[in-house]
């Protein structure tokens, strides 16, 4: 299905696997965190379960029991440390990503960032991608209370923005993202980074860059 992203007012972009091809640092950064912690790692089974959802859901089901505020805030970063650090000297914008934002805002669209991550991931992906002048809003992990496959994230953005949900697009890479677009109302076009065209439901516009949209 092709869509006509003209047609809308609104463009939501999740940041990881979509603003910049993160993934594997991630799962690098993980993998370091729970070998730290004396925990097991299976990375493709990670990937399957977790990837796109919180930090809450993630540390709360890997660890098997409910943990504190507190806690969640600390393991959190300690391991967004590990992959800001790993990241650092390999962060790029996904291609065609700035050529589309200069697109949409000379057509005047309002465009926001909606990510599970931590507001100190969204900083540092922001900075240094330089895409600081095209955000009109963003919206972090900690800004709702359901992660991904809610809606919440994306409904907050579109608020926002103040747009009403079937004026936005989303952009997103992990199914659990793509579920929540969907239970937002929005049109979503999912980006093959984390996973392949062929892993994604065929019936979406499916795109490896934002190359294949300008």
């Amino acid at each position: 299905m092709k869509i006509d992203i003209y047609g809308f007012d609104g463009f939501i972009f999740d940041m990881d696997g979509v603003i910049v091809d993160n993934y594997r640092y991630h799962i690098e950064a993980w993998g370091e965190f729970f070998r730290r912690k004396g925990i097991d790692f299976d990375a493709t089974n990670f990937t399957k379960l977790y990837f796109g959802k919180n930090n809450t859901d993630i540390l709360q089901s890997l660890y098997g029991k409910t943990l504190a505020e507190a806690e969640i805030e600390e393991l959190g970063e300690e391991k967004e440390t590990i992959y800001r650090e790993l990241y650092q000297p390999h962060i790029k914008p996904l291609e065609g990503l700035i050529g589309l934002m200069e697109q949409l805002k000379s057509y005047s669209k309002k465009i926001a960032i909606a990510s599970s991550a931590p507001q100190s991931n969204i900083e540092f992906v922001v900075e240094n991608t330089g895409i600081a002048k095209y955000i009109d809003a963003i919206v972090n992990g900690n800004m709702v209370k359901l992660g991904k496959p809610n809606p919440d994230i994306f409904l907050k953005a579109a608020q926002l923005i103040k747009l009403p949900p079937a004026k936005c697009l989303v952009f997103e890479d992990s199914f659990s993202g793509i579920q929540a677009a969907k239970n937002a109302g929005m049109q979503v076009i999912a980006v093959a980074t984390t996973h392949t065209k062929d892993e994604h439901d065929q019936t979406l516009t499916i795109v490896e860059n934002f190359n294949e949209i300008l």
